[in-house]
């Protein structure tokens, strides 16, 4: 899970794809991190623990961390919350099987739409409460995508 300072989109993504794939019983590794290093070794922004805790989902644990180019080799899916941070992560690929690893995160909720996830950043609660909700949706279309698959 890729968004910009990996304290707002991107954990949050984290938690609920780690829920998701439980609750299916599937296992699977998840991380996330961020295209810059502004906030290297934070906790997830209070607001979006506050949007997770409110759904019984405990993201506290995670800590913000920089994309790497390892992470193409690592990872089977680099999902990317908008199309400037999949910008960002695509110039780290050399191969086409590293460019085939990375997607927009709603790309199995909304396939073609090219939809992004809002940076709730500088706004208000509610934006949280909202990108909280497209989260969902965006692991829940995942997870039946590998499930049909």
């Amino acid at each position: 899970m890729v968004c910009l300072g990996n304290i707002c989109r991107s954990p949050v993504a984290d938690g609920l794809m780690r829920q998701h794939a439980q609750q299916a019983g599937m296992n699977i590794d998840v991380d996330s991190c961020g295209t810059a290093s502004y906030h290297i070794g934070e906790a997830p922004d209070h607001r979006s623990q506050a949007s997770c805790t409110r759904q019984g989902l405990d993201i506290s644990f995670l800590r913000a961390r920089h994309f790497k180019k390892e992470d193409l080799a690592e990872f089977d899916h680099i999902f990317c919350m908008d199309i400037q941070n999949m910008k960002d992560v695509t110039k780290h690929a050399y191969t086409d099987i590293e460019r085939q690893k990375i997607s927009l995160f709603l790309e199995a909720a909304f396939p073609g739409k090219n939809a992004a996830v809002p940076d709730p950043y500088t706004g208000s609660e509610d934006g949280f409460n909202s990108v909280f909700k497209l989260l969902d949706q965006g692991c829940a279309a995942w997870i039946k995508k590998w499930q049909d698959a």
